[in-house]
């Protein structure tokens, strides 16, 4: 009956972009991989996902720089590194699994150097849950070497201030005939556009890099001299530097950093946008997304022999508007809590009350699901943790993590 209600409302819209379908990080790439299909074959590209709120500027930022829009770095990487930086990003309460190596880093010898508005716990010191002395003792390890509260939406500034350091440490070095502090070689075989950046370098004034970064000069100068000092950095972002307006340019900025010193490709080096959810990035690799690329539906008309939508669809914040604006009808959500995570929720819940249709499938329940369209339905599913145990036996379902590795 849930089925056929859904079938009911779906075939009776005038067009399938009056239909809105969501997609939660919590979705395995089965699932997320089977739902992109199920609305292409519909009608659509209207996905509204978790990572418009999240990570979409990383995405896009790496995109235009790198031409991927990815991490660079897997987890063993962080073994090797000889800096650490962690820009905008809370491991402590949000990415735990990144505490012990930025501790087992301090004590290697590593540099980890943080940047928060925000003294957190985690990134002072962490205490291993293994470890009973620790645990029964209260003693704890240091997980940074060098702790920096930058203004809020202050980290463009910061990381530009230390690539205008280094472009002046560059030039006494060649001055003076010594070692060159750029990678010149990686410069000029893998980047392009140096000279436009260094010029960008050049008219940016130190007095307004302080004046935005909320940083002394002296403080941006010790961690540029931190920068410096590493053969491998790895820069580590998270929800901090994405959720602004200027989060592309402060993500660019980032990569352009990398690129002056070679950091990206080798062991030990790269970038890493720490992704929120535990599977926003294999939703992104299976087709969820807005403004899908020609590849992806050329092969997927290949395969499955039906004509694709090709035009955009609507992201996150379209959708609200499409649904406020009595332009959507219906909203299917696969996981997630749509209404609490979108910026202004009072305005969500008062747009998905203009549906004709409201569908949540969940694994428990949450606030959006109270908020309803003339019909509503809670469809519950397994969890992507629970054993799925079938005639044939049981069955196995696959994520990507933020290292980009499927599991």
């Amino acid at each position: 009956n849930a089925f056929a209600l859904i079938a009911q409302h779906l075939q009776a819209l005038e067009s399938p972009n009056q239909a809105e379908f969501y997609t939660s990080g919590r979705a395995s790439n089965e699932a997320a991989y089977l739902y992109q299909l199920f609305v292409r074959a519909y009608g659509t590209n209207n996905f509204p996902d978790c990572s418009n709120m999240c990570h979409e500027a990383s995405g896009v930022g790496m995109s235009s720089t790198l031409g991927v829009g990815k991490g660079t770095v897997v987890f063993d990487d962080l073994e090797e590194a000889d800096a650490i930086f962690v820009i905008g990003q809370n491991p402590g309460t949000n990415h735990p699994r990144m505490l012990e190596p930025l501790r087992e880093a301090v004590k290697r010898g590593a540099q980890v150097v943080c940047f928060n508005p925000l003294k957190e716990r985690g990134l002072e010191r962490f205490q291993h849950p293994q470890h009973p002395f620790e645990m029964l003792s209260n003693g704890s390890e240091p997980t940074n070497t060098a702790y920096f509260r930058p203004a809020l939406g202050g980290d463009m500034a910061v990381i530009r201030g230390i690539a205008k350091f280094l472009l002046l440490w560059e030039r006494e070095a060649q001055a003076k005939g010594e070692p060159a502090v750029f990678d010149h070689a990686f410069i000029a075989e893998h980047t392009d556009g140096v000279e436009a950046y260094l010029a960008v370098l050049d008219a940016t004034s130190w007095e307004h890099i302080v004046e935005q970064s909320g940083l002394s000069l002296a403080e941006i100068e010790l961690a540029a001299r931190m920068y410096r000092k590493a053969e491998r950095v790895i820069m580590c972002w998270a929800m901090g530097v994405t959720q602004h307006r200027h989060s592309v340019p402060t993500v660019q900025e980032i990569v352009n950093l990398q690129l002056l010193r070679g950091n990206v490709g080798k062991p030990g080096a790269g970038l890493s946008p720490v992704r929120g959810h535990s599977n926003v990035q294999g939703d992104r690799t299976m087709g969820i997304d807005e403004k899908p690329p020609a590849r992806l539906l050329d092969a997927l008309e290949k395969r499955f022999q039906f004509k694709v939508p090709r035009e955009h669809g609507d992201n996150a914040v379209l959708a609200i508007k499409a649904m406020e604006e009595k332009r959507a009808k219906v909203f299917i959500g696969l996981g997630g809590n749509f209404a609490q995570a979108t910026p202004d929720t009072p305005r969500t819940h008062a747009a998905m009350r203009n549906c004709e249709l409201t569908v949540h499938i969940a694994t428990k329940l949450n606030r959006s699901h109270l908020v309803t369209g003339r019909d509503a339905l809670i469809l519950p599913c397994l969890g992507r943790t629970e054993i799925d145990l079938q005639a044939e036996g049981p069955q196995g379902v696959t994520v990507e993590d933020t290292f980009s590795m499927v599991h």
